[in-house]
C-alpha cells in the first residue's frame, strides 16, 4: 500500500507540482470520471422510489418526503413548508390535492382542514435510501431462481470451456500432423466472424439435438471458443518440448502430460480464459434470448427485461436488480483483473 500511495503522489517537480502534474492529474480524473460516474449513478438511483427517478431536472441523491401519522388518517400524510399565504412559514400535512388546490392540516391541528394554492408549499424531504425496491425483488419476483439459472450456466459453461479449448489448444501447440497450420488460421478466422451471422444455423443445430429452452442448449453451442483456443494455444507455445520428451521417456500417458504438466504450467492463460468465460457468460444475453422460452428458465440477464413494458417501465425495481446483477461479475473482476492483465502479457495478447 505505500508503494501505492507512494507512486500516486509522486511529483515531477521538486517540492512543488510541476504543470505536467496538473494536466496528469486531471487527465487521471477525468478518466475515472467517465468510468466510474455511470456506475455510481446507477447505485445511487436504485435507491431512488419511482416518483423521484421520474423528476426532471434529477438529483444525485434519493431524496423521499418526510411523513407524519395523524390521528384520524389511516395512512402517513406528506409533510410541506407553506411559502407563502395565511399559512406562511409553517409545517403542514397534505390530506389531499385537487387540481391546484391543497388540502392540509396543521400537525398540532389535524381535524382543521385548510386548502391552499399547490404553487405555494414546497415537499420537506431528506435523503432516504429506498430499500423496497430491494425487498421487492425477493417478495413479488423470484430472483433466486434467476440467480441459480445464471450461476449454474455461467460455472459449467466455463468449466466445459476450460476443458475442451485446453485440449484444442495443446494439440494445436504441440502435435505436428497435416493441417495443422489450416486448423489455426480457421480458429484465427473465425475470430473475425460476428456472432449474429451464426444465429440461425445454431438455433437449427441446438433444435435437433433437443436442447432448446433449457440450461444445455446455452451452455453447450458456446463450448468451444476461438479466442480461448488461440490465447492458450500461444501460451503453450512457450512451453519447452523437452519437458514434454522427458515425461515420455518416463512413459507417461499423454493425458498424463496434459493434465500434470501442460495445465499446470498453463495456469496463467487458464486464468485468464476463466475471467473472461465467467464475464462472457454472466452478461450474454442474445443467444439466452433465442434458445430460453420459458420464465423459469430464464437468466438474470433475461428478467431484466421483463421489467421494460411496452407502455411502463418499473425503472426503480429495474435499477435494483441491474446492481444484484452486476454485484457477481464485478467482485470477479476485482479480486482477479491482476491475472487479466499478467496472464495476456505472457501469451504474448493484443
Amino acid at each position: 500500500m505505500a508503494n501505492v500511495t507512494a507512486f500516486l503522489t509522486r511529483t515531477r517537480g521538486r517540492g512543488r507540482l510541476h504543470w505536467t502534474d496538473w494536466a496528469s492529474y486531471a487527465y487521471l480524473a477525468l478518466g475515472v470520471f467517465l468510468m466510474f460516474g455511470p456506475v455510481i449513478w446507477l447505485v445511487v438511483s436504485s435507491f431512488k422510489t419511482q416518483a423521484e427517478l421520474d423528476r426532471f431536472p434529477p438529483r444525485f441523491l434519493p431524496y423521499a418526503p418526510e411523513t407524519v401519522q395523524l390521528d384520524g388518517h389511516a395512512e402517513p400524510l406528506p409533510l410541506f413548508r407553506v411559502t407563502d399565504g395565511p399559512l406562511a412559514g409553517e409545517t403542514v400535512a397534505q390530506v389531499r390535492r385537487i387540481g391546484l388546490t391543497s388540502q392540509v392540516v396543521r400537525p398540532e391541528a389535524p381535524g382543521e382542514v385548510v386548502k391552499i394554492n399547490r404553487a405555494d408549499r414546497v415537499p420537506v424531504e431528506r435523503v432516504k435510501p429506498a430499500l423496497e425496491n430491494y425487498r421487492t425483488l425477493f417478495e413479488r419476483f423470484d430472483f433466486m431462481r434467476y440467480f441459480w439459472n445464471s450461476t449454474f450456466i455461467t460455472l459449467t459453461a466455463t468449466a466445459i470451456t476450460l476443458l475442451v479449448n485446453s485440449m484444442a489448444a495443446f494439440a494445436l501447440a504441440k502435435y505436428e500432423f497435416r493441417g495443422r497450420g489450416a486448423v489455426v488460421a480457421l480458429v484465427i478466422g473465425v475470430l473475425m466472424v460476428p456472432q449474429s451471422v451464426v444465429l440461425v444455423p445454431l438455433f437449427m443445430v441446438t433444435r435437433e439435438f433437443g436442447m432448446l429452452d433449457s440450461p444445455w442448449g446455452v451452455i453447450i453451442p458456446g463450448a468451444a471458443t476461438p479466442t480461448g483456443v488461440f490465447l492458450l494455444r500461444q501460451y503453450m507455445l512457450t512451453i519447452p518440448d523437452e519437458i514434454l520428451d522427458a515425461a515420455r521417456m518416463d512413459k507417461a500417458s499423454e493425458w498424463k502430460i496434459f493434465w500434470r504438466i501442460v495445465l499446470p504450467l498453463s495456469a496463467p492463460a487458464i486464468a485468464v480464459l476463466a475471467i473472461l468465460s465467467i464475464m462472457w457468460r454472466w452478461n450474454d444475453f442474445l443467444w439466452p434470448l433465442i434458445a430460453l422460452s420459458r420464465s423459469e428458465n430464464y437468466t438474470l440477464q433475461l428478467a431484466l427485461n421483463s421489467f421494460q413494458g411496452e407502455m411502463r417501465t418499473e425503472w426503480s425495481s429495474l435499477l435494483a436488480m441491474t446492481v444484484l446483477t452486476l454485484l457477481p461479475v464485478a467482485l470477479v473482476f476485482a479480486f482477479l483483473q491482476k491475472y487479466i492483465a499478467t496472464g495476456i502479457a505472457s501469451t504474448g495478447g493484443k
